[in-house]
Parts: structure tokens; sequence; C-alpha cells
């Protein structure tokens, strides 16, 4: 394959078509389709007749994909953040509603019982050695494959009785709504349809 002298020999092919889309500004969506040109008054044969008006088809309908893709993109964007700000609409209601009822247990001079909490965030702290088998068992159910690594978990009685199963290889806390948050944003990934 010939270089075209513009570029030096020793940049790889494929850096060259990229270098040369960006500088055209047409980055493909997908797929590159050619939009070959020809003279005005020039004798066209039929079989590149052809395939000019494939082509011109193609990318017709390439580009009626590309809008719809971003209107789509531009929506679901919106119902997203729609979505997040239902969500601290409603964080800040809870929150709100818990002040106010503490306020009221401590006019009334009785004690405010904080609800119980529906997250648990559990962290491996123990490695794999001089493990039984049921407590890696266990470990393994909860993902807990490596050293450091954690999760989030629902409070419910089994999860509970595999925690107390581990307690020597995890540690675990119940985190606020500003740590879940953070650990996210950090470091947080999710599967989404297995994927």
């Amino acid at each position: 394959l010939k270089v075209s002298s513009c570029f030096s020999s020793s940049v790889p092919l494929c850096c060259i078509a990229r270098r040369r889309y960006l500088e055209e500004g047409k980055m493909a969506q997908r797929y590159q389709i050619s939009s070959d040109k020809v003279a005005e008054g020039a004798a066209v044969p039929e079989k590149v007749q052809l395939k000019l008006a494939r082509n011109a088809t193609l990318a017709e309908e390439k580009q009626k994909a590309v809008d719809a893709a971003k209107k789509e993109r531009e929506e679901q964007r919106e119902a997203l953040k729609k979505r997040a700000q239902e969500y601290q609409k409603e964080y800040a209601a809870h929150e709100k509603q818990l002040i106010d009822l503490r306020r009221e247990a401590k006019l009334g001079g009785n004690f405010f019982v904080e609800p119980e909490a529906k997250l648990l965030f559990v962290v491996r702290i123990k490695g794999i050695i001089k493990m039984a088998p049921k407590p890696r068992k266990v470990l393994q159910l909860l993902r807990l494959r490596q050293l450091h690594n954690g999760v989030f978990l629902k409070v419910n009685k089994p999860i509970l009785q595999m925690l107390k199963l581990v307690q020597p290889y995890v540690t675990y806390g119940y985190p606020t709504l500003k740590t879940v948050r953070e650990l996210i944003y950090k470091r947080g990934f999710a599967k989404v349809n297995k994927q």
C-alpha cells in the first residue's frame, strides 16, 4: 500500500486514514460511505452511475439514522435529567420529614427511633489463605472475590446470616446518600442487561 507524500512512511496506515477523516471533519458514525464525484460533461459508465446512485441513497439513509439516533439520545438525556430531579426532591422531602419527626419527639420529651437502614456496603479485608470452604463460597455469593472489593447489598435476613458467616473476612456499614454518591462517581460500575 502506498502512503501519500504528506505523511511519513513510518506512520501506520490506519493512523493516516483516521487523521484524514478528522481533518475533513467527517468522522464516520458507524460506516463510511464513499463520496465519489464525477466531472460535469464526462462520459460515465453504467456501473459507476449505479454505484453513485446506491451511495447517494445509502448516505441519505445513514443521515436519517444519525439524526434519529441524535434525537433519541437527547430525549433520553432529558428523561434521565427529569428522573434525577425527581429523586432529588424525594430525598429532600424524606430528610425534611425525619428532621420534623426528631424535633417533634424532642419537644414532646420522647425518643426518636431512627429508621432502619435499607442498604449495606461490604468490603473484603482478608485474602484467601487458610480460609474454610464455606466462608469462601459465601464471599463468592456476595461478589467479594478479591481483597478490597466492595459491594452494595440490601439489608435482609439471608444477607445478615451470610455476613455472620464471613464476619472475620469483611467489614461493613450503612452508608449515607452522600457516601453512596461519592463511591459510585469515583469507583462504581454496574451491569445493565448483563453487560
